[in-house]
């Protein structure tokens, strides 16, 4: 900065740092001085720091980070916070000791780290949610295996299946959308310091001994490419507004069901409010929240997406901050969005009485009734026609259910139960075959279990080895190493 004689008003400083509050200082700069304490220990390994001065360094930040960094509240911040933190280590230990903090790096590898671990940390936190989801989902399903129930197309009584069922379909497509988070948060595995401005750096600097420190797999391969791409948080924010997209489905699906005229699943009254102008209502607005948050996730991936369009390929306040910064509601509101689905599909109870009087008021049974003349010899289409005639005559005689007088002679002693035609659906991947279906859903959810517990194994010991080498360089000892996963 030595060349500028000046910054810009208080005003363009606002909209351009803006004025952080002391939890953002906080959350901000304990991030930050997680990457400097790891890069201060690699350069000292290096012998590009002496080891007095960066005792003093490493103390300093200790201070400032157990006193939850006071001592920059309200602080004028001109040229962002960053700067404000690097001055306070200037003024408190002299420019000989705290201009070396520096050394070999630049903001826009310390900026791109910062959000990398950011990122690693709340798409963690958000495969939790997802899995803690998943699972109250198929424990719901295993208990209402046997509930029978329609299944609609095009909003019509369609085919015979259970609540269990639908809710293991569910729980199936949510844990793509986990698998396709895990991907993302794969890809983060690579720490950008080292990269400095651009370029690289002539300093012999020791990326991996950084990454290593970080809990990251390794340094990254490309230093413009570390430094410009933000691809994995477009990445991350659109396979989180996919998981976002389908429980805003089963919302639908709820609402509709909830609703009086079909009346197939009851929410307790702390999941519903009232009217403020109609007494008798119950209305069940957690699901038009979770529904909603789907729109809010899409909305910040398009604002990201748009932000980074057409942007040079190299370090941009336009890609690095501005697009970033629209990430972070998103993945929000998808986390909020998947707590109040997974207490509404807790909470929620099948009615299986209605349920299913509206299978038989459906004739849903009316497939499986032509597949039965189908394995009889007859063609599928003149089964078809026959058991639709059925369909018709009651109808018009005012039955709401098949009976011996209206199917054809072939059917008259077939078990037309509802329940003994979704056992017989045992084929491709139907409800008769519950068992299958929720044991490979329980494998994903197993397997997600066991990947969260491999991550947070691996970040704590990275944690725990950050702790003891900067108790090596401050000479006290170590302290409870902090991850950055839930």
């Amino acid at each position: 900065m030595s060349r500028l004689t000046a910054t810009v008003g208080k005003q363009i400083q606002s909209i351009v740092y803006g004025s952080p509050s002391p939890a953002e200082i906080s959350a901000e700069l304990r991030l930050t001085t997680r990457i400097d304490l790891a890069h201060l220990v690699m350069l000292t390994d290096r012998e590009l720091i002496g080891a007095h001065d960066a005792a003093g360094l490493a103390s300093l930040i200790e201070r400032l980070r157990a006193d939850d960094f006071r001592a920059l509240h309200g602080v004028p911040t001109p040229r962002g916070l960053y700067m404000a933190y690097e001055q306070l280590l200037s003024r408190e230990l002299g420019e000989s000791t705290g201009g070396r903090l520096h050394t070999g790096r630049s903001r826009n590898d310390l900026k791109a780290t910062a959000t990398a671990l950011r990122l690693r940390s709340e798409l963690a936190s958000l495969v939790s949610e997802l899995a803690r989801t998943q699972a109250v989902l198929l424990a719901r399903a295993r208990a209402h295996r046997d509930a029978v129930m329609p299944i609609h197309t095009h909003y019509q009584a369609a085919l015979p299946v259970t609540y269990g069922y639908c809710l293991v379909g569910v729980a199936h497509a949510l844990g793509r959308d986990i698998t396709a988070l895990r991907r993302c948060v794969d890809d983060l595995d690579r720490c950008p310091m080292g990269a400095s401005a651009v370029a690289g750096t002539d300093l012999p600097v020791d990326p991996a001994r950084t990454a290593r420190l970080l809990g990251f797999a390794g340094p990254a391969r490309h230093a413009v490419d570390a430094v410009a791409s933000r691809d994995t948080a477009l990445h991350a924010l659109a396979a989180a507004a996919g998981a976002a997209l389908t429980l805003s489905r089963l919302g639908t699906d709820l609402q509709l069901w909830s609703s009086a005229e079909f009346g197939f699943v009851a929410f307790p009254d702390r999941l519903v409010g009232g009217s403020s102008a109609m007494p008798q209502k119950r209305n069940a607005f957690l699901l038009e929240h979770v529904k909603a948050k789907a729109g809010t996730a899409i909305g910040a991936w398009t604002a990201a997406a748009a932000t980074m369009r057409s942007t040079p390929f190299t370090n941009s306040i336009e890609v690095g901050t501005e697009a970033v910064a629209a990430v972070w509601p998103g993945l929000r509101a998808v986390a909020e969005g998947t707590v109040l689905a997974r207490a509404l599909v807790g909470g929620g109870r099948p009615v299986t009485e209605r349920m299913l009087a509206r299978a038989e008021e459906g004739f849903v049974g009316a497939t499986a009734l032509a597949n039965r003349l189908v394995r009889q010899g007859v063609p599928f289409r003149a089964a078809h026609t026959l058991v639709g005639g059925a369909v018709r005559h009651a109808v018009e005689r005012g039955a709401g259910q098949l009976s011996a007088e209206d199917l054809p002679e072939e059917l008259h002693d077939a078990e037309i139960s509802l329940p003994a035609l979704v056992a017989e659906q045992r084929f491709g991947g139907g409800p008769g075959q519950f068992g299958p279906v929720f044991d490979s859903a329980l494998a994903d959810l197993s397997d997600h279990a066991q990947w969260l517990r491999s991550l947070r194994e691996r970040r704590g010991a990275a944690a725990g080895e950050l702790a003891a080498a900067v108790a090596a360089l401050t000479g006290s000892a170590a302290k409870e190493p902090e991850g950055d996963l839930p």
